[in-house]
């Protein structure tokens, strides 16, 4: 259920607030999660490894920019995503694979040393 205001994204926008979403691993650990189904706060942070309040803050972000909704269980609140499109999405950039620079960007530390002949490959 929608209270107040609400605002359909452009495709520009849309976009920006996936991005934005995915900009912080423990967004993008929670947006994983929720694609294996709905689930409660509580068990999104221990699952995650992170405290109920960092996991509200996160949920009211991602809440924010349409990507999660919610609906009453009782006296808990399940999330689950807005469309499973979203789920879909997730999926596909998960089977991305890219070549970045290292200095760029930040990103995970972990990285695969590629040979200088894979890295040219299209």
């Amino acid at each position: 259920m929608y209270y107040g205001k609400v605002i359909v994204s452009t495709a520009t926008d849309a976009l920006s607030r996936f991005g934005h979403a995915l900009s912080d691993p423990t967004r993008t650990r929670v947006l994983l999660a929720l694609r294996e189904g709905p689930a409660y706060p509580a068990d999104l942070a221990e699952s995650i490894g992170v405290s109920r309040q960092l996991m509200s803050n996160h949920l009211a972000c991602l809440r924010g920019c349409g990507l999660v909704v919610t609906s009453p269980d009782g006296r808990r609140t399940r999330y689950e995503l807005a469309d499973p499109r979203v789920g879909h999405a997730l999926t596909d950039l998960l089977e991305l694979i890219l070549v970045v620079d290292p200095s760029c960007c930040g990103g995970e530390t972990n990285s695969v040393e590629l040979d200088e002949a894979a890295r040219w490959v299209c």
